[in-house]
């Protein structure tokens, strides 16, 4: 079997494919791995844009895990396997009134893949998804079940980059269903910039997207409104979101790559003709956008302080390079997860993107050094150039990651050529 990512431009063909149903098969998977001497990986939906999955190993893929085990409406938590992807968990926790306090534009994740690589949503009082985390089960290098519920193992496991253990089943904090109001809207380049902290404090949550070679941006405010959710038609759904915003990048997209000299005029065309447009609906079918065109993609987790400056040396340096994608900025909440991109700092995310098929190696090492000028951390699921060396002084939790690391896998039995590359080779006890 090959395995491949969404992107479908990350590819391994492992040893071994193993679909357990269980914690228990889980177990005695890694238990067989071990004594065959082969390491184990996890996939989960193939989202992420990083080689963090690829093996020649054993390949776990934990998509039969999709239950929730239990839910406590009262409260608000529930337990979850962790294959479940967040579509589903989203339609479940709102059967029992619950909700996830925060997310990404993208659904299609596994619980378990989402955290273990630090997504996140936007809103500059709310953390990344993994800090609704409160208990892990966890099978470690040994095939031993550990519940993780406290402490530095906690801290460690709630990001995890997939190296500690295979996370089985998780305990997540929730809220009360809400329904919000998303409003998208363009707006000035400039003015953006200059009232940033405005925007994005006025906001529960506030985000906005860049384009290569215009002055238009188009920014998203959503909030929490106590009237009822109007979710649109079917027809309409269709129009908005593939026809119009899929189906017209699709085509911008497709015409840049073929004639990469009309991309400066292709992207003014695109901004020209944005508009308003306002949703009321469920909080999850707020925050989620289908994304049908194809990408590989960049994020970097900056101080909050320096986002004017960083996106605008970005968007100085795009201009140089054969880019059709426009740079989305969202900003996070401080958290305390020892790896969280995050962790101890209020933070602005910068994405960098290309289409597939069209040059991107140099425009994201561009900006990859942009971002080692202001102590950007990297995105665990997306591209990045970074070595555990120049890492590990970007995280304070580092070495207590590492102590975690070597407690629960001293063996090395969760590593690949990325994570050793990024966290380097486990200390043995």
């Amino acid at each position: 079997m090959i395995w491949r990512n969404w992107t479908g431009d990350q590819t391994c063909a492992p040893a071994e494919v193993v679909r357990p149903r269980s914690t228990e098969e889980v177990a005695a998977a890694v238990r067989r791995a071990g004594e065959a001497g082969r390491v184990v990986r996890v996939a989960g939906a193939g989202h992420s844009f990083s080689d963090a999955v690829l093996t020649d190993g054993v390949l776990l893929s934990l998509d039969a895990m999709d239950r929730v085990v239990w839910a406590d409406p009262g409260g608000r938590r529930v337990r979850v396997q962790a294959g479940i992807r967040l579509r589903a968990l989203s339609e479940r926790l709102a059967g029992y009134g619950l909700a996830l306090e925060n997310m990404g534009d993208v659904d299609a994740q596994s619980i378990a893949g989402a955290t273990a690589t630090g997504t996140h949503g936007s809103g500059v009082e709310l953390r990344n998804l993994s800090a609704a985390i409160e208990a892990v089960q966890l099978v470690a290098g040994d095939g031993s079940v550990r519940e993780l519920d406290g402490g530095e193992a906690l801290l460690a496991a709630r990001v995890s980059v997939g190296a500690l253990g295979v996370i089985t089943e998780l305990t997540l904090r929730c809220v009360p269903a809400y329904v919000m109001r998303g409003v998208d809207a363009p707006a000035r380049l400039d003015d953006v910039l200059d009232r940033l902290d405005e925007l994005a404090e006025g906001s529960r949550h506030f985000e906005f997207y860049a384009f290569p070679h215009s002055e238009t941006v188009l920014t998203r405010t959503n909030a929490v409104v106590t009237a009822p959710a109007r979710p649109p038609g079917a027809v309409r759904r269709w129009t908005e979101d593939v026809l119009l915003t899929n189906h017209g990048l699709h085509v911008a997209c497709g015409l840049a790559r073929r004639r990469p000299a009309l991309i400066p005029a292709i992207s003014r065309t695109m901004t020209a003709v944005l508009s308003e447009r306002v949703r009321i609906d469920r909080s999850d079918r707020i925050f989620v956008s289908p994304r049908r065109v194809r990408f590989t993609e960049m994020e970097q987790a900056f101080p909050r302080a320096a986002a004017a400056d960083a996106l605008r040396a970005i968007l100085g340096e795009v201009r140089r390079h054969p880019v059709i994608f426009p740079i989305e900025v969202r900003f996070v909440a401080a958290d305390d997860a020892l790896l969280s991109p995050a962790g101890g700092r209020e933070t602005v995310y910068i994405a960098t993107h290309n289409y597939v098929g069209m040059p991107w190696e140099p425009y994201l090492r561009a900006a990859a050094a942009i971002g080692a000028e202001h102590g950007a951390r990297p995105h665990w699921g997306k591209r990045h150039f970074h070595t555990a060396a120049t890492l590990a002084p970007l995280y304070p939790g580092w070495e207590r990651f590492a102590a975690v690391r070597s407690e629960l896998d001293p063996e090395g039995r969760f590593t690949n050529a990325y994570v050793e590359r990024v966290l380097g080779a486990p200390a043995a006890r």
